[in-house]
């Protein structure tokens, strides 16, 4: 398998889900900007829809969308328990936090990021931002991860999308079990492992 990705940006979920999967795999860098390979290849003629992550399977066939990616390097590796099994509620619970983290908190930073976003809106999209920072926080009260007793999928991918609170400087104190949290989930050796391949 090979995984399309730009370091640091959501593509990140995907490789910590690679990495905790022990599957093989190997990492395509992509200029988003260009749509261009490291290569210089053109990404589009890879990945019409131009983003990371995209995953091309070992039969050429390619996955594009990181929820997507995701649920399918769990449910190859069911032993490792990245992704319950069908029918349990412990399953839900992880689709429960990855459909939040890709519909109010992936997408909330968006504007913050885009050049075209008018000025008068940033402040919007901050406050909008510290109210889904603030739910998150209260939901990692005493609790090691998000859903179980066990990281997960989703403990990847909120772990990804909160590393870009510090890149936009959102005022991260007083968010204590964030903070605790982020550093839990940063010790995991596939974790440490994504970021050093990444350089970020």
């Amino acid at each position: 398998m090979k995984l399309f990705y730009k370091p640091g940006a959501c593509s990140l979920a995907s490789h910590i889900a690679l990495r905790e999967s022990g599957l093989d795999f190997t990492l395509q860098g992509v200029d988003l900007q260009k749509k261009r390979l490291e290569n210089g290849e053109d990404y589009l003629q890879i990945n019409p829809k131009g983003q990371v992550p995209a995953l091309l399977l070992d039969d050429e066939i390619l996955l594009t969308e990181g929820v997507a990616i995701m649920q399918y390097i769990a449910d190859r590796v069911p032993d490792r328990q990245l992704l319950a099994p069908v029918g349990t509620i412990a399953r839900y619970q992880t689709l429960e936090w990855l459909n939040y983290v890709a519909t109010e908190l992936h997408k909330g930073f968006t504007p913050l990021f885009r050049p075209d976003t008018p000025e008068d809106y940033k402040p919007i999209a901050r406050a909008q931002l510290e109210k889904k920072l603030h739910y998150i926080d209260e939901s990692l009260k005493e609790k090691q991860w998000l859903s179980g007793h066990r990281f997960t999928i989703a403990d990847g991918y909120l772990f990804t999308v909160l590393r870009w609170a510090w890149a936009v400087k959102l005022d991260m104190t007083g968010y204590s079990n964030i903070e605790a949290w982020m550093k839990h989930v940063a010790a995991r050796p596939s974790v440490a492992a994504a970021l050093a391949a990444e350089g970020v």
